[in-house]
């Protein structure tokens, strides 16, 4: 359910699990490291094919890939490969572990994954995070979260949204209606509303409540939203507001932000060049050149360098 058909990482033909478990082992022999052969099959596999590499190295030789090359190599390059070696559910687990564990949480983390993920995909990522953690997200979410901004992840974790493409025209009204009076039309915001109907309702519907939204109030919703709340409940709102209206849009913004300025945001540019590559890195790298007038391989290759660079830009496919 996690992969789409809009990759620029596809599954390589002709694959050979034992073949690239012998590659990947040589590579890690003796004094030194071949990163460019990690790269070329690391980078060049789907996760389906990457599992099965881990399994034939294991019985190969009786040992983890991933703690093999985790002891080989360093830094951001390592984050990616080891990132790129689990399946989307664990992977998606592992981010939100990291955001929530030790002092602070990485609220930003948190937002992307849950505004952004299908019923089915959170359904799994919240299996996988028990498996691997023997914790419930839920649980670990609200201990290190407050207030409004608690309250939509949880909605957000019940996978409970309307999949389906049907439009309620009246209720398509009445719900643009409710958030204007829950917002701009009065003194003080009346957050339920907002979390009720951006939260459950589907994308087509979402998408109609938006353009009756903006006839009525005469703003787009997002401007409305930024008006009306700050901090991190204007975080999560906007990011479920643009992930219906697109979601490629949505992490061409999150890559152009995590590069732009001084200094890189590496956890945000790795994550969504991990779980992207597979599903709709093409679509994304479409909008980012419609909003920046950029390509995103520019961007990458202006703002990495080393290994690090090279396999993102390997996952980031041709400039072209």
């Amino acid at each position: 359910q996690y992969m789409g058909t809009r990759g620029t990482v596809k599954e390589a033909t002709d694959f050979n699990p034992e073949a690239d478990a012998q590659k990947l082992k040589a590579a890690m022999k003796g004094i030194g490291t071949d990163e460019s052969a990690i790269i070329a099959i690391i980078a060049h596999r789907s996760i389906a094919q990457r599992q099965q590499i881990k399994m034939v190295y294991k019985r190969d030789f009786g040992k983890d890939l991933d703690e093999d090359l985790k002891s080989e190599l360093s830094g951001q390059f390592e984050k990616v490969v080891t990132g790129l070696l689990k399946t989307a559910p664990v992977y998606d687990a592992y981010e939100l572990r990291n955001a929530i564990k030790g002092a602070g949480t990485d609220e930003a983390c948190l937002l992307e994954i849950l505004a952004s993920r299908s019923n089915a995909e959170i359904k799994a990522l919240t299996a996988a995070y028990s498996q691997e953690y023997g914790k419930v997200l839920e649980e670990d979410i609200c201990g290190d979260t407050s207030g409004m901004f608690k309250r939509v992840l949880v909605s957000l974790l019940t996978a409970g949204r309307d999949e389906c493409t049907t439009v309620d025209e009246a209720l398509a009204k009445k719900d643009a209606k409710e958030m204007y009076d829950a917002g701009e039309a009065r003194w003080g915001t009346d957050e339920d509303k907002f979390l009720t109907i951006l939260c459950i309702r589907n994308r087509s519907h979402l998408l109609r409540v938006f353009q009756e939204y903006l006839r009525i109030a005469g703003r787009d919703i997002e401007d409305s939203i930024k008006r009306e709340m700050s901090g991190n409940l204007e975080e999560i709102f906007l990011a479920i507001v643009r992930c219906v209206k697109s979601k490629p849009a949505f992490f061409a913004e999150r890559l152009h932000k995590s590069m732009k300025g001084l200094g890189t945001t590496d956890s945000i540019l790795i994550r969504v060049m991990v779980s992207r590559c597979e599903i709709d890195m093409l679509d994304i790298k479409t909008e980012f050149l419609k909003m920046y007038g950029k390509t995103l391989h520019s961007f990458i290759k202006g703002d990495t360098s080393g290994h690090y660079g090279k396999i993102l830009l390997e996952l980031c496919g041709p400039e072209k």
